[in-house]
């Protein structure tokens, strides 16, 4: 089965509306693979304005979201919104919500089921810390990460997987291409022996860590790497050659 390759731009807290318009038209006018789903998270303060002004070939994600509908949590925004501003997908778990927000696996997993019930599409992250990769526990991490966003989902149709080694996020330093590929193939194996074997020949694993012009076609030749999520290289005009990595 051919999964659709898939490229995400994850902006975080970056860019203000002179700088994000220009993204915006450079993408729109960009030669980009149509064989690509490209979906590009904005600050929450911009969604309106980013989808507003993206093409509709482009998909906008949140980069985040709680998980309840509306109430008294001051500061936060609910999948019913992010559909409001005509938004939807949202990035769930990222490793700064994680480790410099302290958000829980089970937090996350409250989270993805309530984006997924409310038709948002997922794009769920898990990885590994430096010490737990040098401590040889990095499978037992992401399969523990992985098991509670999967008791949390239902329709696997909405969920892309993006495996993130924690050490590779904004440090410059890469997982090689063999090294990623061992990770997405023992989580694909994963899903078959503990989802089934349809989600896991389909689920569209992605990675993430430091991708960047120079390190994407590579890494999109591994088998099991289907796409990417891209951090700082995202807010810049190669995000372009990176959506064309497979072209």
């Amino acid at each position: 089965m051919t999964r659709k390759f898939f490229v995400g731009g994850n902006w975080k807290m970056n860019g203000d509306k002179k700088s994000l318009g220009e993204l915006i038209q450079t993408m729109n006018g960009g030669k980009v693979d149509p064989n690509v789903e490209v979906v590009c998270g904005a600050p929450s303060i911009y969604l309106d304005f980013v989808r507003s002004k993206l093409d509709s070939k482009f998909g906008v994600a949140a980069q985040n979201c709680y998980k309840v509908p509306k109430g008294a949590f001051t500061g936060e925004i609910s999948p019913a919104m992010i559909k409001d501003c005509g938004v939807n997908w949202v990035i769930l778990g990222h490793s700064e919500r994680r480790h410099v927000f302290g958000e829980s696996d089970e937090l996350i997993g409250q989270k993805t089921a309530h984006a997924l019930e409310n038709g948002l599409g997922v794009i769920a992250c898990i990885g590994e810390k430096l010490d737990e990769r040098e401590g040889g526990i990095t499978e037992k991490v992401v399969f523990a990460q992985t098991k509670v966003i999967a008791d949390n989902v239902k329709d696997w149709s909405k969920v892309v997987l993006a495996y993130e080694p924690v050490w590779a996020i904004g440090t410059g330093k890469t997982a090689s291409p063999q090294q990623a590929q061992e990770v997405h193939e023992k989580l694909r194996e994963w899903l078959k022996t503990n989802v089934s074997e349809a989600v896991a020949n389909s689920v569209r694993i992605i990675y993430g860590g430091s991708v960047t012009g120079a390190t994407c076609k590579e890494l999109a030749s591994q088998k099991d790497v289907d796409g990417f999520l891209v951090g700082g290289a995202s807010l810049k005009p190669e995000f372009i050659d990176i959506i064309n990595a497979k072209a």
